[in-house]
């Protein structure tokens, strides 16, 4: 693993991960300095990555950062989440590019051909709780197949190398766990298992994402149960910004 330093509001890096280990150690680094590595969402101090590494020799002394490092620490350690307007923005293009396989999938299954018999009922035979009862029964297998694609899209989306579906690449969002690294397929089915229980039992949107508007971390109720975030930024906008070249070879200048 390669990890970027930050110092006095500049980058430095990368420098394999057993070089960063020592400096802590010697104190060449201070554990107030920010790092960060792919796969993190957002820079962090060295203490928080490396906490196993402080114990340095006890005659070494760093100064402290200085006051304007200080607060790009601060600025860096903020966590952006995203809104709840995004997150529907989201929820919306998400729900289009759904349609297209669920509506192939319910076609095949034999869904038209319910719709149909039952506009047929309906034209003759005024008793509509029958012929909805019927439409309903022969569509059980349809609907099974779109909820459980559903289920995968969001599932594989989440879980992959982008950490997003289409609806939140599409709006620059991403889904990380609680200390922004990606979701493993377990978490994502767990945060899209609870999704899919508020689906079927009718509560989507009003029990799962209407918390999104006054939870602290701007967290559904499967973000809470599934202890996930939604954060502003893909993937590939967690790196440095115009990083040094500079790979260190074994020393570490700031």
């Amino acid at each position: 693993m390669e990890v970027w330093i930050g110092r006095d509001g500049e980058r430095h890096g990368p420098y394999k991960e057993v070089d960063v280990r020592q400096w802590l150690r010697s104190g060449q680094v201070s554990p107030d300095d920010l790092g960060w590595y792919e796969g993190l969402s957002d820079w962090q101090p060295l203490s928080s990555l490396f906490p196993d590494e402080l114990q340095r020799d006890a005659g070494s002394f760093v100064p402290p950062l200085p006051q304007a490092a200080t607060a790009t620490a601060t600025a860096a350690a903020r966590v952006d989440y995203a809104s709840f307007w995004q997150r529907f923005g989201a929820w919306v293009i998400d729900l289009c590019v759904l349609m297209v396989p669920s509506t192939i999938a319910f076609y095949l299954l034999g869904g038209w051909e319910a719709y149909e018999h039952m506009r047929v009922q309906l034209a003759s035979n005024p008793d509509v709780s029958t012929a909805i009862r019927d439409y309903a029964d022969a569509t059980q297998g349809p609907n099974i197949a779109v909820t459980v694609i559903g289920f995968l899209y969001y599932t594989l989306f989440e879980a992959s190398r982008w950490q997003a579906t289409p609806g939140k690449l599409a709006l620059r969002l991403r889904v990380t766990d609680l200390d922004g690294r990606g979701l493993s397929l377990g978490r994502a089915a767990l945060r899209n298992a609870v999704r899919l229980f508020n689906m079927l039992t009718g509560l989507i949107p009003f029990v799962c994402y209407i918390a999104v508007a006054w939870t602290e971390r701007k967290q559904g109720l499967h973000d809470l149960m599934a202890r996930t975030l939604v954060v502003n930024g893909r993937v590939d906008d967690g790196a440095p910004v115009n990083p040094d070249t500079d790979r260190g070879h074994g020393s570490f200048n700031a």
